[in-house]
């Protein structure tokens, strides 16, 4: 009879494999550091833009990238489900632009790490913004307030998010290197 390469759990496993029960807890610890400070050892921290922003550092880079995925998924489901042409258009198109900006930009969960994790913050500000606004200036606001809401909603949750979030690049796009 051939052995299944299968795992039925850690009761199997050597004992030296398992710390021993009176290993103390900054120890274990040690053994697996939590995966904010695995991002924080692996990733080059973005330069602060206009010299202050983010506020502060406590959304990890990993879980604002699939924000904005989703993001861009939901502002375009909106878009679609709207009544008025401009909602549609205006929901596709900042939905497609956020989706894009994050495939390209340099973190972890992007296919190629083209665009600076600094313009890709200014990028999230930009967007905020014209989330915010195009409900207004293109007047779907009261036509198809439903998708008006989901859009400014989204383009302040952005924004807020932008503020807090730990913004770490994986290659240093755009970076000079330096000179010895």
């Amino acid at each position: 009879m051939a052995q299944s390469n299968v795992s039925l759990g850690a009761y199997e496993l050597p004992t030296a494999y398992l710390p021993s029960a009176d290993m103390p807890t900054a120890e274990l610890a040690a053994l697996s550091p939590s995966a904010r400070e695995a991002q924080r050892a692996t990733t080059i921290p973005s330069r602060p833009l206009l010299g202050v922003l983010p506020l502060a550092r406590v959304v990890p880079q990993d879980v604002h990238s699939v924000i904005d995925y989703s993001n861009g998924l939901v502002v375009a489901l909106a878009g679609l489900s709207a009544r008025t042409r401009s909602a549609k258009i205006a929901g596709v198109v900042l939905g497609a632009s956020v989706v894009s900006v994050s495939l390209l930009t340099d973190y972890r969960l992007s296919l190629a790490k083209l665009i600076p994790i600094e313009a890709h913050e200014a990028i999230d500000h930009a967007f905020g913004v014209s989330a915010i606004a195009a409900p207004f200036a293109l007047g779907y606001a009261k036509r198809s307030p439903l998708a008006a809401l989901i859009h400014v909603a989204t383009g302040v949750a952005t924004i807020l998010g932008s503020l807090f979030t730990d913004y770490r690049a994986v290659r240093g796009a755009g970076r000079r290197p330096r000179r010895a």
